[in-house]
């Protein structure tokens, strides 16, 4: 029910303060936060007081504003995300084991990329790519690798949303949509310097019983890394033991020939 002059209710300005929060401005004064929020200023500092009474924001001695810890509890008790990244987290590790770069688990949310587990090395190239942190579909093996695993009305809907998708992969000449067809030919994505110049990225889908995709799992590696076809199967087998984890394929199936058996996954280091 809409209880301000604006028409928008209080719940959709809690949404709206919340929301303010990303990865480029963790925190902010209540100033600048009215005004991401598009929230009236006397209204914003008395929300900012409530919200921080109940914890779902902390205030600063220096005036900041910035999430607070109640929503890290409540996001972590009953969340499919978390769900999802704690059934993964087994095959994760063993991937990163052979990779020792950037093991990265992510799911396709509001048009964006949403990363919810990463696993990293201390000599892992740079990636720019955080946990809870979002990238464009179109610029990283993750998303593409979903999108291409997605109905084709889907497909369709974010070009119509996203034309700049074309544009931004070749500036030349790109057949976006001839692209995904490729992709789920191959079964994987991978992507050289797209979001940073000197990596490549490389992910498979995680697939429902629908046959499209639920998540992506890849991996990010030095530009030129060696061998990179051989980490395929890998990344396929860790997909494969996902979706069987989290109940998308039954616990008897058996995964296809092409595919490394997980307890197998470790000899990926002498290819």
């Amino acid at each position: 029910m809409a209880n301000s002059r604006s028409g928008d209710s209080m719940l959709e300005r809690f949404v709206r303060i919340l929301s303010s929060f990303d990865a480029t401005k963790s925190s902010m004064t209540v100033a600048s936060l009215s005004r991401r929020a598009d929230v009236p200023l006397a209204t914003a500092y008395r929300l900012v007081d409530e919200m921080a009474r109940h914890e779902l924001l902390s205030k600063e001695p220096n005036g900041q504003v910035r999430l607070g810890l109640r929503l890290w509890e409540l996001a972590n008790r009953s969340s499919p995300a978390v769900d999802m990244a704690q059934a993964a987290m087994p095959f994760m590790e063993d991937i990163q084991s052979v990779v020792r770069q950037h093991t990265q688990l992510a799911i396709l949310k509001d048009d964006d990329v949403l990363v919810i587990e990463r696993l990293s090395s201390r000599t892992s190239v740079v990636n720019q790519a955080k946990i809870a942190g979002r990238m464009p579909v179109h610029r990283t093996a993750l998303g593409m690798v979903q999108l291409a695993y997605s109905p084709n009305h889907v497909q369709e809907s974010y070009l119509t949303r996203h034309p700049e998708a074309v544009a931004s992969v070749d500036a030349v000449s790109f057949d976006f949509r001839r692209h995904l067809v490729e992709i789920r030919k191959r079964g994987y994505a991978a992507f050289d310097g797209r979001v940073d110049t000197d990596t490549t990225g490389l992910a498979v889908p995680v697939l429902g019983r629908s046959g499209h995709a639920i998540a992506a799992i890849g991996v990010v590696l030095p530009l030129g890394f060696e061998n990179l076809q051989s980490l395929v199967p890998v990344l396929m087998a860790g997909a494969r033991g996902i979706a069987r984890a989290v109940g998308e394929i039954p616990s008897g199936t058996e995964a296809p020939p092409s595919q490394f058996p997980l307890n197998e996954i470790g000899k990926a280091d002498r290819l």
